[in-house]
């Protein structure tokens, strides 16, 4: 006998799926994993509300979500949301959307917990890492941070700089100016000041979502998307750093033409890289990527019960 399980996450740029079967020994077993760039949060730092076109979009993925669940018979169905859900005034219609099309409630989880699940959905699908693990998750509207000690979180702290917040707010030129990245720099650098990380204690220093796995490609020169290849990849600093300059440093367009990228990431990549390289700045470790993120976390939520039956 086994049961099916669903966690869908709705970010600042992105809604993700993962759909699950828990089968009678506990063993969690991946059946679908899908993905939309909706762009939720588009303006939302600076007005403080949804746009009508991003909502659209996003509700339109979530019917897609919805339509496959059913078809699927998936009755255990959880979905969160994250930064640009708790910042909007008018995420009532977002609310009553999610309802209709899932048939569940969307919860807006708290930063530290959103960064807790992304640390425990990270660390237990990578084997023999050196302790303490900093697990940062790069998100559009905010960046997690989390830095535990053999699989228990020791301090986490949500900052609210991510892709798609970073570029609205800092980098307005295509490509940005030197002072745009500046300031933006300046801004991010205050945050992880201020953060109560302890950098210097950092053993492994492991990155999820879609900014650290589109990173990985890109710096591997990827023709197509592995997903096998990036899981677990190791990005040197230097090249790290070096790719994320370029992506500083050309226009949107030829970001846009590289083979794994998105074209509704290709704007943010480069404030995301930009996020991700201030961070490494503070430790001398290459970045390790995991596929693996706050879906798995919220599936082994899910899936607890079910396994200690």
């Amino acid at each position: 006998m086994s049961e099916l399980l669903a966690a869908v996450d709705c970010g600042t740029n992105s809604v993700r799926l993962l759909i699950c079967r828990v089968v009678s020994d506990g063993t969690v077993v991946e059946v679908d994993r899908r993905l939309h760039l909706t762009r939720l949060g588009q303006g939302v730092d600076a007005t403080g509300a949804f746009h009508p076109d991003a909502l659209a979009r996003t509700l339109a993925a979530m019917g897609d979500f919805g339509d496959q669940l059913d078809a699927l018979g998936v009755v255990r169905r959880r979905v969160i949301a994250t930064s640009a859900a708790r910042d909007a005034a008018n995420s009532a219609e977002f609310f009553a959307g999610v309802r209709t099309r899932l048939g569940v409630e969307a919860e807006i989880i708290s930063g530290a917990e959103e960064a807790r699940l992304s640390y425990g959905g990270a660390v237990q699908a990578l084997p023999a890492l050196e302790q303490p693990v900093l697990v940062m998750d790069i998100g559009g509207g905010s960046t997690e941070l989390v830095l535990g000690l053999d699989g228990v979180p020791q301090h986490s702290i949500s900052l609210d700089v991510g892709s798609v917040r970073v570029r609205e707010r800092f980098l307005h030129s295509d490509p940005p100016t030197d002072t745009e990245v500046a300031a933006a720099s300046a801004h991010i650098n205050q945050l992880l000041d201020d953060s109560g990380i302890d950098f210097a204690a950092v053993a492994s220093w492991v990155g999820v979502g879609g900014t650290a796995t589109s990173l990985s490609a890109l710096v591997q020169g990827m023709s197509h998307y592995d997903r096998d290849a990036v899981h677990g990849s190791r990005l040197a600093r230097d090249e790290l750093f070096a790719f994320t300059a370029e992506l500083l440093a050309i226009p949107v367009e030829q970001v846009a033409a590289y083979p794994t990228m998105m074209p509704q990431r290709a704007d943010v990549i480069c404030a995301g890289g930009l996020v991700c390289e201030l961070v490494g700045k503070r430790f001398e470790l290459p970045l390790i990527v995991s596929e693996a993120d706050i879906l798995d976390g919220l599936i082994a939520g899910l899936a607890r019960p079910v396994s200690q039956l």
